[in-house]
């Protein structure tokens, strides 16, 4: 018998498998440490220039032959130019705290700091962006994005009835979280359009939509059905927060608010508490997104409402300026990177066309999961081997529609699986 050699047993698979995990960390710390001592070095460097411009008078031109002098002393270093150490000296003098510098700012990279200097102004809320972009994760271009949105003077901004219907800590996050108004500028669409139209938009820019509401946003579903009564009701969105723990209902409306607005969104929240929520979920909350809003007339239709909701705008736009396009990922670049648009339209065409074949052939309630409604479709005469099938790329689906990562090939088998799927259901549905 021919012995197993020790590269190729369980051991070593999983001695390599640890070690190149430790390597990663190490080789991502040691770029942290990197990035946050050039960022030190960059504020010292403004800060003497400053100084040494204050207290000997020296002009702008001391810049530039201080540049010429470094980068004849250290050729190999880049970012010594002028224009980088003018940056460096308003670095200086827009965060002049030095404990700030090393424990906030200088988690992020350089390029992050140079955008804030060139399109923030005031310190809170150059500050702001600086937490933010940290807790988030954001991109440069993601920073450029939300800084021409206005987030700053958008975040926390609604109208809403949180304080009273939820406990403090909840009410607190929960305000915080949701935008006065929200920037839909990504849709590119025109003003006359319908609501099922501007729900269909945000779906098919899924990631720009989760980006706009937040982290911590996962999507749930669109159209979602539930029964009250022997009737039929459909939430336009609905998510689940991932820090609130709740459930998040969204109506989304193409007119000013109406106060039967904050009605209806009582009863969609208190449906969804009953056959959604589990024991240790926190309250649902409902968003109502308007056209526009008169602030009083909000005020009195959420002032006795006993569910949390919050009522804000939405803006629209015909066409992104230039200078964002050039900012923001292109079209290309999202389908690249996230390879789930796809999956997510395949998915909700797939459970709209089983709940419609099953209300054909069927008058029983039907359940929520789209997982046991695929376990009802054998008896009405499709092939278990295509539903276990499906059953199998369902999981990637689900991913896609809560926004997690999914490899390029698992997207593509996952889509052609759904595809043949979603053909042979409505191939049952016309017998």
């Amino acid at each position: 018998m021919t012995p197993i050699s020790p590269l190729e047993t369980p051991s070593y698979s999983a001695l390599l498998a640890d070690l190149k995990e430790r390597i990663r960390a190490a080789r991502v710390r040691a770029a942290v440490a990197v990035n946050r001592e050039l960022v030190s070095l960059y504020w010292l460097i403004g800060k003497e220039i400053l100084a040494r411009q204050d207290s000997e008078g020296w002009g702008a031109r001391v810049i530039d032959r201080l540049s010429q002098d470094l980068r004849r002393d250290f050729p190999e270093m880049t970012g010594l130019s002028p224009r980088n150490l003018k940056y460096m000296r308003a670095f200086a003098e827009a965060f002049p705290d030095e404990q700030i510098v090393q424990q906030l700012v200088a988690q992020l990279p350089w390029g992050h700091s140079v955008k804030l200097l060139d399109a923030v102004k005031g310190p809170e809320e150059r500050l702001w962006y600086v937490r933010q972009a940290i807790e988030h994760g954001w991109s440069r271009n993601v920073l450029a994005h939300q800084i021409e949105s206005g987030l700053f003077l958008r975040q926390g901004k609604a109208i809403t009835n949180f304080a009273r219907t939820l406990p403090a800590p909840q009410s607190d996050l929960a305000q915080a979280l949701i935008k006065d108004p929200y920037a839909f500028d990504f849709l590119s669409l025109g003003s006359a359009i319908s609501e099922r139209e501007l729900e269909q938009a945000l779906l098919e820019h899924l990631r720009a939509l989760i980006l706009e509401l937040g982290k911590g946003f996962s999507f749930v579903g669109s159209q979602y059905h539930f029964e009250v009564g022997g009737q039929d009701y459909f939430i336009d969105l609905l998510f689940y927060h991932l820090r609130l723990r709740c459930f998040v209902v969204m109506e989304l409306k193409i007119e000013d608010f109406k106060p039967e607005f904050a009605g209806k969104m009582n009863f969609y929240l208190s449906a969804v508490d009953d056959q959604l929520r589990h024991a240790t979920d926190a309250p649902s909350i409902g968003i109502i997104l308007c056209k526009g809003k008169n602030e009083v007339i909000v005020e009195y239709a959420l002032r006795d409402s006993s569910k949390p909701m919050g009522v804000a705008e939405y803006r629209l736009s015909a066409a992104l300026p230039a200078p964002l396009q050039a900012e923001l990922p292109t079209e290309a670049e999202f389908a690249r990177e996230f390879p789930l648009l796809s999956l997510v339209r395949v998915r909700m065409e797939v459970e709209r066309e089983i709940r419609m074949l099953l209300d054909d052939r069927s008058p029983a309630e039907r359940p929520v999961s789209l997982g046991i409604l695929i376990g009802d479709l054998p008896q009405f005469g499709l092939s278990p081997q295509i539903v276990d099938r499906f059953r199998s790329a369902l999981n990637v689906l689900n991913r896609a529609a809560h926004n997690m990562d999914v490899s390029a090939e698992d997207a593509a088998t996952a889509a052609e699986v759904a595809t043949a799927f979603l053909a042979e259901i409505r191939a049952l549905r016309e017998r």
